[in-house]
């Protein structure tokens, strides 16, 4: 009589249990696209407002025609086009940083520890994506700010995650090259430095644009890849459910 009263009770249990199987890969799926979609919405903003925007005024001074070659994707950030631009830098951060949390909550293979710790260095990018969007080039200290936690952070994150994603076989080939990521970025970051000038005379002239650009689409692959990977890895695994 025992026995066989527990079959009602194992019967109720397992179905909710096959259930949260099945939902929170797939909810991972959804979130990890985001870093996928953010960087094609921020790469396509800029390009298509690049050819819109008529110039915008900083600090007092016209500037105009817009070059993409010469200033920085940041300019669009004022002018006509300035609400499209702005709101794509904080809508594209946001996308990626629920981006980056799918991904790492999709590598089951990784500790706790090791999870939050790529899910918080990684998302300083993102992060530094909607503070440009919140603080135009005109407020340069904090804009700046931004610029750094969005394209230099990735130098040191990089080399933290390829570390920790080479102790899991089926993540060992993004390490490799995601360690060589962090001194490719390093490299690109000193180059748009060395051709930047940090006043609105300087920015109509030199090619400070697209070394920026160059910059921004290397950060923004890697996120790209890390997102279709682990996107493609949990729809394995859901078929193979």
């Amino acid at each position: 009589m025992n026995t066989t009263s527990q079959h009602p009770i194992d019967d109720t249990t397992t179905p909710v249990l096959i259930g949260e199987d099945f939902t929170k890969p797939a909810a991972i799926r959804w979130l990890v696209l985001g870093a996928i979609a953010g960087p094609v919405l921020f790469t396509l903003a800029w390009i298509i407002l690049g050819f819109l925007s008529p110039g915008y005024t900083a600090w007092g001074t016209q500037v105009a025609p817009y070059s993409p070659i010469s200033q920085p994707i940041s300019g669009l950030g004022l002018g006509p086009t300035a609400p499209f631009m702005n709101a794509a830098f904080v809508l594209s951060g946001l996308l990626i940083l629920v981006g980056i949390v799918g991904i790492f909550q999709g590598i089951k293979e990784m500790g706790t520890l090791a999870r939050w710790s790529s899910t918080v260095l990684l998302a300083l990018s993102p992060l530094g994506m909607m503070v440009d969007g919140f603080f135009t080039l005109e407020s340069m200290l904090l804009h700046t700010a931004g610029f750094f936690l969005s394209c230099a952070t990735p130098v040191l994150s990089f080399v933290v995650i390829s570390l920790l994603l080479r102790r899991i076989r089926s993540f060992r080939l993004l390490g490799n090259w995601l360690l060589l990521g962090s001194p490719l970025t390093l490299a690109l970051v000193v180059l748009f430095f060395l051709t930047f000038s940090p006043t609105v005379e300087g920015m109509q002239t030199g090619v400070a644009g697209l070394t920026e650009r160059i910059l921004a689409i290397e950060v923004l692959a890697w996120f790209v890849v890390m997102g279709v990977l682990v996107f493609r890895r949990s729809s394995g695994n859901k078929s193979r459910g």
